[in-house]
């Protein structure tokens, strides 16, 4: 598998007082258009958290990424955070504590598991933590990113237009993230 390797020098910062936004242009830009992971790799502390950390969303759409990730946390020794973020149904006329939040964190719980089972059985040798946050996927694998050495997050975006259509997480996390991040595209 072929990668391309976006390196930044400012640990992210751009220029011109505007946070990620030179490397997360340039980063947001390739991992558009290129054909394989792209993996972009900020300056900063050398500290080793053994961790890799992948981002779950539906089933068929995080299928890359998790080989990816189970892949980097095989190949790298290190713990696998998969973090499973969501967040209560917005319906502007019903209150938040109209849902049983329990039963559907519970219900997260369980999709996380279906996700990962396969994965676990290919790659027994590495230690999966499950991870489900209430909470906005950015918010969440951005907060994971201060405590990781690689996040993997997939993206379907493909075509003259694929920076567009990157999503609004996997850009979220090239601007917001504190390490290194690999956008895996089908």
């Amino acid at each position: 598998m072929s990668h391309v390797i976006v390196a930044g020098t400012d640990g992210g910062n751009g220029l011109g007082g505007f946070p990620g936004a030179l490397l997360g242009s340039v980063s947001a830009h390739v991992a558009g258009h290129a054909h394989g992971p792209v993996v972009v790799v900020r300056s900063g502390p050398d500290t080793a958290h053994r961790a890799v950390v992948v981002g779950l969303e539906d089933y068929h759409a995080c299928e890359p990424a998790l080989g990816y990730a189970f892949e980097q946390a095989m190949l790298r020794a290190s713990t696998l955070r998969a973090l499973y973020a969501w967040q209560p149904p917005a319906h502007a006329h019903i209150p938040e504590s109209a849902y049983d939040l329990g039963e559907i964190h519970a219900t997260q719980g369980r999709t996380a598991a279906v996700i990962l089972r396969g994965w676990q059985q290919r790659y027994p040798q590495v230690p999966v933590i499950q991870d489900v946050r209430r909470a906005h996927p950015v918010d969440a694998l951005v907060s994971a990113s201060a405590q990781a050495d690689l996040v993997v997050v997939g993206s379907q975006g493909r075509g003259a237009i694929g920076t567009v259509m990157l999503g609004s997480v996997t850009l979220g996390i090239l601007h917001g993230a504190r390490g290194s991040v690999a956008v895996v595209r089908p």
